[in-house]
């Protein structure tokens, strides 16, 4: 079968495989009690081996980019900095609470939104408010996204004389017409110069995020777009598939769905991203990342120590990580816990002492293995299932997996299961024939929940 025979076959909604079980299989109303109690056992084992994981989400975005999927609140009015940070300080205050020790913070990001519509001051005020109460681990790894509109000068030097070594701007596409229809307005100079300015202050990464499948994008323009970016070498590259989703994303309404790609003129726009970082010097990480020699991202990929979590692949693997904000994950490695998605019920937990948490899951066993194999498939490309395992993979997985190994996606050895070279380009597909959720629960309804593949 063609690439992009296959292409057309294996585009249906599965999830991103950022966690296992995903986030429509978890509970709403979670026992916030028992979550604290499994919260606590596992921080006193955990923060002092590996240390722990912080995620910030800041939603706060002065206009709305119409493709976005994320938790973002649209404002011009910066007056919401000072509460919002005060709030985010005080949901740490109840996180600590629950610590035996002081946490040791190896890996922090700051997501959002936009983290750089927060003045440098009261980045600077919300960050030394955290780290005051913790210790910061030699090995860190401190990271932000920034708008190359509005990442100034300060917000670089701020960051970085706080730890922060890696930046990630949201580029997109280059093109006029696509970035307005997607209303990101942003010259390529912008994001040439915030580049230079962070590797003049002494960032060791940047990170640029593209996306393939906008409307009105073409092979020729996404083309051009890679092009250019190059020139700049930022150190990683995501070259994201636009997932179409306007039953969640209602600014996604926007669009006339003429304007966007078939899946087999969609996927040629990715095929052309990908040769294009190949022969520039860029190594396919797998998931739509790329990376150059010299990042950490390419080592921990050659060294067997990627990793993979709601802040996407990472060279850390610490299994406790705190979301604070609104929406945010937390993960202790047999549970989850997820924010109000809402600002008003995010403080409105927080005036009255408690953790802002919504919804959640408390992981089986089973849940724990299967999550593992998804994890090695997404990071290293190989896994081994358990003996314990066996009878399930025959009963829920193997007509999935049959089919995927019929069309050269994976091979099948053993207890082993290994992607291919063209497997890689469906890694979403592969890890979601080992997801029991999807096989057990089979939607009765035509509700979509997750995006396309491709």
């Amino acid at each position: 079968m063609s690439f992009y025979n296959l292409a057309v076959k294996y585009n249906v909604p599965v999830p991103r495989y950022t966690s296992y079980p995903t986030v429509p299989n978890w509970k709403e109303n979670l026992d916030v009690d028992n979550y604290k109690s499994v919260f606590r056992k596992r921080f006193s084992i955990e923060n002092k081996t590996n240390g722990i994981s912080l995620y910030i989400h800041l939603p706060f975005c002065e206009s709305l980019c119409t493709y976005c999927g994320c938790n973002k609140k649209i404002t011009a009015n910066h007056g919401v900095e000072e509460e919002y940070i005060n709030a985010i300080i005080k949901e740490w205050t109840l996180y600590l609470s629950l610590m035996d020790a002081k946490p040791v913070i190896k890996e922090l990001h700051l997501g959002g939104g936009t983290p750089t519509f927060f003045s440098p001051q009261n980045l600077e005020r919300l960050l030394n408010a955290l780290f005051s109460e913790a210790i910061i681990h030699p090995d860190r790894e401190f990271s932000f996204e920034g708008h190359p509109n509005n990442t100034g000068k300060e917000h670089l030097q701020t960051l970085y004389n706080l730890g922060f070594r890696r930046l990630s701007l949201g580029v997109q596409d280059n093109d006029p017409e696509v970035q307005r229809i997607i209303n990101r307005i942003q010259p390529i100079e912008n994001v040439r110069r915030v580049t230079e300015w962070a590797r003049a202050i002494g960032y060791t990464s940047v990170n640029y995020d593209l996306i393939y499948g906008l409307p009105l994008q073409t092979a020729e323009s996404i083309a051009k777009t890679i092009a250019e970016v190059i020139t700049l070498r930022p150190d990683r590259i995501a070259f994201y598939s636009y997932a179409h989703v306007p039953w969640t994303s209602k600014g996604q309404r926007l669009f006339d769905e003429n304007d966007l790609l078939p899946p087999n003129e969609k996927l040629k726009l990715y095929q052309t991203g990908r040769e294009l970082f190949l022969a520039n010097g860029y190594n396919d990480i797998g998931m739509d990342h790329f990376s150059l020699p010299g990042d950490d991202l390419y080592l921990a990929s050659t060294k067997g120590r990627l990793h993979r979590n709601f802040m996407g692949y990472t060279t850390q693997n610490t299994s406790i990580l705190i979301g604070l904000g609104v929406s945010s994950i937390s993960c202790t490695g047999n549970s989850f816990a997820q924010n109000a998605k809402t600002i008003h019920d995010y403080y409105s937990h927080l005036h009255k002492n408690e953790l802002p948490i919504e919804k959640g899951y408390f992981l089986t066993e089973e849940d724990i293995r299967f999550g593992q194999y998804i994890l090695d498939l997404s990071c290293r490309g190989i896994t081994t299932i358990h003996p314990t395992d066996r009878d399930t993979l025959a009963t829920y997985c193997q007509p999935e997996l049959k089919r995927l190994w019929t069309d050269g996606l994976v091979i099948l050895s053993g207890n082993t299961i290994q992607i291919t070279a063209t497997g890689r380009n469906f890694i979403r597909n592969i890890c979601a024939a080992l997801d029991l959720y999807l096989h057990k629960n089979k939607p009765t309804t035509e509700k979509r929940v997750f995006s396309s593949a491709v």
